[in-house]
């Protein structure tokens, strides 16, 4: 099966060639420490759909340049969908893209909570007129973690690019 990043990549020449408009993709991320960006710009061409990210790892970059509420943040934590959402949302705003990824999450080994487990992420999404979020829990290290987070993370960029020429077609 093709990458991740490879199929994003070819879906976005698809919805291209279906519609005649070019879709521009970023990441905002947090606990994945750019991995994101990483696998995309891997693709040669991506340089066609993909503007940028920005690593906001901490909350005062989260709120400052993303413009994620400090309420959000103070009231759900900044691993949660609020905040994941608010990311995406503002990171299309500053980026200037059609679709925006982001993830917020706990890789580990410390920073759980019983209420937080150690491995749990929150990825967002946020198109136009539309954004969400989804939770995972990892069952792994570090490394793992992050490495899983970038993978559902672009699977769901993948699943979000199926559904758009779904409704194109």
């Amino acid at each position: 099966m093709a990458e991740l990043e490879a199929e994003i990549g070819r879906l976005i020449r698809e919805y291209q060639a279906k519609t005649g408009k070019s879709l521009t993709i970023g990441a905002v991320e947090s606990a994945t420490g750019g991995g994101i960006a990483d696998r995309i710009t891997n693709v040669v061409g991506s340089s066609d759909y993909f503007k940028g990210s920005v690593v906001a790892y901490s909350n005062e970059v989260k709120i400052a340049l993303l413009g994620v509420k400090k309420a959000t943040i103070e009231n759900y934590g900044a691993v949660s969908e609020q905040t994941a959402r608010e990311m995406a949302q503002g990171g299309r705003k500053l980026l200037d893209v059609d679709i925006c990824v982001s993830d917020t999450g706990i890789a580990g080994p410390s920073g759980a909570t019983p209420e937080k487990p150690l491995g749990l992420f929150y990825l967002g999404l946020a198109a136009e007129g539309e954004s969400f979020s989804q939770k995972h829990t990892f069952p792994g290290n570090r490394e793992g973690n992050k490495r899983d987070a970038v993978e559902a993370a672009l699977n769901m960029l993948k699943q979000y690019l199926l559904r758009r020429i779904k409704a194109r077609g």
